[in-house]
């Protein structure tokens, strides 16, 4: 893989306006609506499921301790929720084969000589 900036939400706006031929402001509106969408989604205690993508989830932690790294002291971390991404299969096995043939199409060709 290559050493490339994070996407960010700006760059998937423009993206989809090209694409779209909708115009950025509206485009960001859009967008901006289906993260809301999902944070409700979420908010509400449901799995927000997307066919061929994957999943996104809270996930209950545990109260737990721990130890800060500079000053050797034990913390204590509450226990809190957090939310989560599952990757569909589909989405996996997708990303795998494009990296696959991404990797044969560089990879040196032997010569039998």
């Amino acid at each position: 893989m290559s050493d490339k900036a994070n996407i960010t939400k700006k760059d998937i706006v423009e993206e989809i306006s090209l694409r779209t031929g909708l115009t950025q402001t509206e485009t960001k509106t859009i967008v901006e609506c289906f993260l809301d969408s999902l944070i409700k989604g979420l908010l509400q205690g449901n799995n927000v499921e997307i066919r061929g993508f994957g999943r996104f989830k809270l996930k209950d932690r545990k109260e737990r301790i721990a130890r800060n790294p500079r000053t050797g002291e034990t913390v204590t971390i509450n226990a809190g929720t957090k939310p989560v991404f599952e990757a569909s299969k589909d989405l996996v096995k997708s990303l795998n084969d494009i990296i696959s043939a991404a990797e044969l199409a560089v990879a040196p060709t032997t010569k039998d000589e």
